[in-house]
This record gives C-alpha cells, structure tokens and sequence, in this order.
C-alpha cells in the first residue's frame, strides 16, 4: 500500500471507524458500507486539503472521486499533478 493509501486508511479506521478494526478494502465503497456520510465527507475534504495540499471544487464532492480508498488515491494523485502542471506552466 502506497504512502497517500496508508495515510487515508488511518483518518478513516481513526475518525470514522474509532479505531475498530473493521475490515474494507480499498474498492469498497465508504457510503456503501455506512463508513462516511455527508459530514463525514466534509471532514474527509479538510483532510485532503491540509494533508496533500489539493483545492477540492464543489463540483468534485462526488462518489467516483472520494468513495473509497482507491477513488481517492487516484484523485489526489489527479490534483497534484494538474497543481504540478499549474506551476511548471507559470515558471515558463
């Protein structure tokens, strides 16, 4: 599991789960297991905001980006390498 991986799993094992170690994988969906709900979304989004340093838009508070820890691998990953192309394009 890769370092953003590891770092998600333990928000959400910490502030969704309470520690429990309740099993999921990282295809498992977060609202389909009644892991996160709205609120928990917004906690999710302060997390990816301070941690990776990423804006996420309202129009991005969707399941295919934060419904799982894959999802949001692959979202993170999307966001710093857009902000990555941001500011390679601004220096040029």
């Amino acid at each position: 599991m890769n370092d953003i991986a590891t770092t998600l799993r333990a928000f959400v094992r910490e502030n969704f789960l309470f520690g429990q170690d309740t099993p999921f994988s990282d295809d498992d969906s977060f609202l389909g297991l009644g892991i996160i709900d709205s609120t928990g979304v917004l906690e999710l989004v302060a997390l990816l905001e301070k941690e990776f340093e990423i804006q996420v838009a309202d129009e991005e508070l969707v399941p295919e980006n934060l419904d799982s820890i894959a999802n949001l691998v692959r979202f993170i990953a999307r966001k710093q390498a857009e902000q990555e192309a941001s500011v390679a394009t601004a220096r040029a």
